[in-house]
């Protein structure tokens, strides 16, 4: 049978096979070739095992390779491509060094030009025409990969479950493939607990290659099965620690790490942060058609990585100590992250109600997200959005597509003093879309799960109450300041004063120590910076947030320069 014979059907109904599996020339192969060397395989050979981290890269140059998805019950392999010559291994992981979700195995004897990660890496990072391909090709094949469920792990769990869903949410967020089972769907799982003694109130478990059982696994221990921070070193002393992966502290990893300098990124869940959740960004500069919050931020993801930046995800940062160099950032699970300067871009998060029950239903029918994930365990039921700024107005005409009806409450005399007006004409040419104004939700009830909401008209002072089982909040924003815990000047809000912000006062109750006044951008500590939602005066805007990221890298570069230089 020929190669092309075998290629798979296409992974996903707008699959690019010609992007996905491109075929190098003799000519690109040979300037690969300049940074790695060739190797003989034999038939049965492995190149790459499941679960390895670090794996070199290949590009076939004679005979077959297999990339296959080993069967943990010891079943038929999954295969997911025969490559041959021209075609290359490899998808993200590839970046990061995270261990490998396939095997890559000799089908024949033949050679292949083998190289290093960091050979590949550094080739990315230089050949402008090899960047593309390999980039495109690994970003599809991820895609690929999750669409079809073809990860290392099968998730158990159920949609009226709370840790099921941030479960789910950490995997999608992070770009893990798995597979997903609703024990309130599916019979047969009942055979799947019993076989791996986990009981119902175990929900939701993960299991892990077919061996390792993880019940109602936090976050943390979840990267720590599966390696998503593997090989990241995290107690050397870096020129810049980002605290916070959203579009503003991935933009500066991007810059930071572009430029030369050597980057690490801790982010408390999963990159992407507030803007990661929006379902669609219309008013992004270069994307006309829009482009959803969790892609635009995967892709310059994948984009500080080529460039070298490392992400540490779910290590929340817990404290700041200032008072000397190097900084050190404090993780909530205890590193201690030394850093020559520091940008702050923790964000901020949406306000919970102030009602009784809201934090027994988040999860179970309160969500601060509006994504496909949440769209798909609301189905077709009718949904309430809470807030009357952009963030809500996504929200309530995406949902629209599959609820019944959408209630947008909000407390303002008009949607268009805080909301875009294209997202308002849209709401108004929506028919399932109800707008409520000056009115506020006053209460929450169900058992377990939200199943009524309860909101009044502040200029009527009337109630209703509705059978809503899904409330989705976007009221107003809470810095992510606390763990800074005095060490920067923040105003009456908690956000963090920077630049022209500080006052002589700030200056003088910080004691700055430089004859020079603060950058823009920069806090009362020199060197370290805040960006996006977490900083005073900011505008919140995604492009905004990207702009202060890579200013702020700029300004970084003139701090270092300030160490270097004698005193």
């Amino acid at each position: 049978m020929s190669r092309d014979a075998e290629r798979p059907v296409p992974l996903t109904s707008d699959a690019r096979p010609e992007q996905t599996f491109p075929r190098l020339t003799d000519e690109q192969a040979a300037r690969v070739l300049v940074s790695g060397h060739v190797r003989k395989v034999a038939a049965g050979e492995v190149l790459v095992d499941e679960g390895a981290t670090d794996a070199p890269f290949f590009i076939v140059t004679a005979g077959l390779v297999e990339i296959a998805q080993p069967d943990s019950e010891g079943g038929d392999d999954v295969i997911v491509a025969v490559l041959g010559p021209g075609e290359f291994t490899g998808e993200v992981n590839m970046l990061s060094g995270r261990p490998s979700l396939v095997r890559a195995q000799a089908r024949e004897d033949g050679a292949v030009i083998e190289l290093a990660r960091e050979q590949l890496v550094s080739l990315v990072q230089n050949d402008a025409e090899l960047s593309e391909i390999f980039m495109r090709a690994f970003l599809l094949r991820r895609v690929a990969l999750i669409a079809r469920g073809l990860g290392d792990v099968l998730l158990v769990g159920s949609d009226r479950s709370a840790g099921t869903l941030r479960v789910k949410e950490f995997l999608t967020r992070n770009a893990h493939p798995h597979t997903y089972i609703n024990v309130d769907d599916d019979e047969s799982v009942e055979e799947l607990l019993q076989r791996f003694h986990v009981k119902e109130v175990d929900i939701p478990f993960l299991l892990h290659r077919g061996e390792v059982v993880l019940r109602n696994p936090s976050n943390e221990r979840i990267t720590s099965c599966l390696g998503l921070n593997e090989g990241i070193e995290q107690t050397r002393v870096r020129d810049l620690v980002i605290v916070g992966a959203g579009p503003a502290g991935l933009a500066a990893a991007v810059y930071g790490a572009s430029e030369g300098l050597d980057v690490l990124v801790l982010e408390a869940h999963a990159p992407g942060g507030q803007a990661g959740s929006s379902s669609r960004i219309e008013n992004y500069l270069g994307f006309p058609t829009g482009i959803s919050g969790q892609e635009l931020t995967g892709r310059a993801y994948a984009q500080a990585q080529k460039f070298g930046a490392e992400v540490l995800v779910a290590n929340a940062a817990a404290g700041l100590t200032c008072e000397r160099l190097p900084y050190i950032v404090e993780t909530d699970g205890g590193t201690r992250v030394p850093a020559r300067s520091v940008i702050i871009a923790t964000g901020a998060v949406y306000r919970r109600l102030d009602l009784p029950h809201v934090a027994q239903f988040e999860g179970a029918g309160v969500y601060y997200s509006a994504t496909a994930l949440e769209a798909q365990v609301c189905g077709p039921d009718d949904v309430a959005v809470v807030g009357g700024g952009n963030s809500a107005g996504q929200a309530a005409v995406f949902l629209a597509r599959t609820a019944h009806h959408v209630a947008v409450i909000a407390r303002c005399e008009a949607l268009a003093d805080s909301m875009s007006s294209y997202l308002v004409q849209r709401i108004a040419d929506t028919p399932n879309i109800t707008v409520h104004l000056q009115t506020e939700v006053v209460a929450l009830e169900g058992d377990g799960h939200l199943e009524r909401v309860t909101w009044r008209n502040a200029r009527t002072s009337g109630t209703e109450t509705h059978p809503i089982r899904r409330l989705f909040l976007m009221t107003g924003a809470v810095p992510a300041s606390k763990w800074l815990h005095g060490c920067v000047a923040i105003d009456q809000h908690g956000f963090i004063k920077t630049g022209p912000e500080l006052t002589d006062d700030d200056l003088r109750a910080a004691r700055w120590p430089l004859r020079r006044p603060p950058h823009l951008l920069e806090t009362t500590v020199p060197g370290v910076f805040a960006v996006g939602d977490v900083r005073a005066a900011n505008v919140k805007r995604v492009a905004s947030a990207v702009g202060e990221g890579s200013i702020a890298v700029a300004f970084v570069h003139q701090v270092l320069q300030e160490e270097a230089e004698p005193r």
